[in-house]
């Protein structure tokens, strides 16, 4: 039996379709009230025939805040796909974050303790291995710096990640992955699915900096490939390319026929912004939509290497333009109302 935290969410729902389609048994934990829209999406971009394995999935209500409930949901479990963590740069989220990411993470590895058998795969984020200097691939052993200038978010990552290698150490099997900024057919209002929307809404500004991307089918194959294989004790980048924010907000333009950003922020500008912004939240009461960190991290030029995955595994990427292309197509057809099938290419 396969248990997944986080099957609601862009990643962990194609992590259970993977599962499903490989003709495992899969359980699902949830909160009461959960919203399934996105993984009943998930499963109807494919095909008619992975539309029904939805229903084979055993869901449960559990809480990562209740060991007692995780408890009950590993009954039987003999693999962990630990996908579930707040996305959040507002410092206002810190409690939030350090709540759901960190301790919920402790417990998950407490409560796979109490079984021998279990092995995990927990979802860390490339925002957990730190930064690099002076513009130098950042890979598994980039050493992690505490600093005012670390995200909220990164830091609980981090700390979340801190609790798996403490159960490692006290004997569980768990492999972690560290995925750059995941593209994929998600909420179209959340997290990068919303770049997406942005560029439909006439984007004009782009930043000058440089990312990590990662197609959200090839973070879930990586995460099945390693738990087979066995990679226990260590942790992998998952990144597919580097690609600079202007060249991405470019593709994606061409993919949904739209006019490309044509005003670059240099940073001194978004420093200028995020501050006004921020003054503007103060006043409304409401959260600014850019943070220090966000406007920072805007051009911040961050380079990764999954050069550990690929010659560990012989994993082979998607392209990111492909990617692009295919996710694009999907949020056109959505705004005509018909849902179609994700291409299947590798």
């Amino acid at each position: 039996m396969n248990l997944i935290t986080g099957a609601t969410g862009l990643l962990g729902s194609h992590v259970a379709l993977d599962l499903c389609r490989a003709g495992r048994k899969v359980r699902a934990i949830r909160r009461a009230g959960s919203d399934l829209t996105l993984i009943n999406r998930t499963f109807s971009c494919y095909s008619a025939e992975d539309k029904k394995l939805l229903e084979k999935i055993e869901w449960v209500d559990a809480d990562l805040l209740d060991y007692f409930s995780l408890a009950d949901a590993l009954e039987g479990v003999d693999e962990v796909y630990h996908c579930a963590a707040i996305v959040s740069f507002h410092p206002s989220d810190r409690k939030q974050l350090m709540k759901i990411n960190v301790e919920g993470t402790a417990n998950l590895v407490n409560a796979c303790l109490e079984n021998n058998n279990i092995r995990m795969c927990h979802v860390s984020s490339t925002a957990a291995l730190g930064k690099a200097d002076k513009q130098r691939l950042i890979t598994e052993a980039n050493t992690w710096k505490s600093s005012s200038s670390n995200s909220v978010y990164s830091v609980s990552k981090y700390g979340a990640e801190r609790e798996v290698w403490r159960g490692i150490a006290e004997g569980l099997q768990a492999v972690i992955v560290n995925p750059s900024i995941i593209l994929g057919p998600g909420d179209w209002g959340k997290g990068s699915s919303e770049l997406f929307s942005l560029v439909w809404k006439g984007l004009k500004y782009f930043s000058y900096g440089v990312n990590g991307y990662v197609d959200v089918r090839d973070v879930s194959a990586a995460m099945l490939l390693l738990v087979q294989q066995q990679q226990f004790g260590q942790r992998f980048v998952v990144s597919a390319e580097n690609v600079p924010f202007r060249e991405l907000f470019n593709q994606i333009a061409v993919g949904l026929g739209r006019e490309a950003p044509r005003f670059g922020i240099r940073p001194w500008m978004a420093e200028i912004a995020w501050r006004i912004i921020a003054l503007g939240g103060l006043i409304t009461g409401t959260k600014p939509a850019i943070t220090r960190e966000t406007a920072r991290s805007s051009n911040r030029m961050q380079y990764f290497s999954s050069e550990k995955l690929i010659s560990s595994t012989d994993f082979r990427f998607r392209p990111v333009d492909q990617s692009i292309r295919e996710i694009c197509a999907v949020f056109l057809n959505e705004k005509e109302g018909d849902l179609p099938e994700y291409a299947q290419t590798n």
